[in-house]
């Protein structure tokens, strides 16, 4: 079954291995980015936000 349009950005977070969570991003905005597989990103916590932005080296 398809998410309703106002739902399709909400994730689930999954435990994956022993402490690691995961969240898929959406492939549109992923595309829009035009990141890559395995690229190396940057991600912060500002308040109760979190950022994730690409790693410069």
């Amino acid at each position: 079954m398809r998410r309703k349009l106002e739902e399709k950005n909400i994730r689930k977070l999954v435990k994956t291995g022993g402490s690691s969570i995961t969240v898929t991003l959406p492939i549109e905005i992923v595309r829009k980015l035009k990141w890559r597989e395995k690229q190396k990103v940057v991600v912060e916590q500002k308040g109760s936000t979190i950022v994730i932005k690409d790693w410069k080296k």
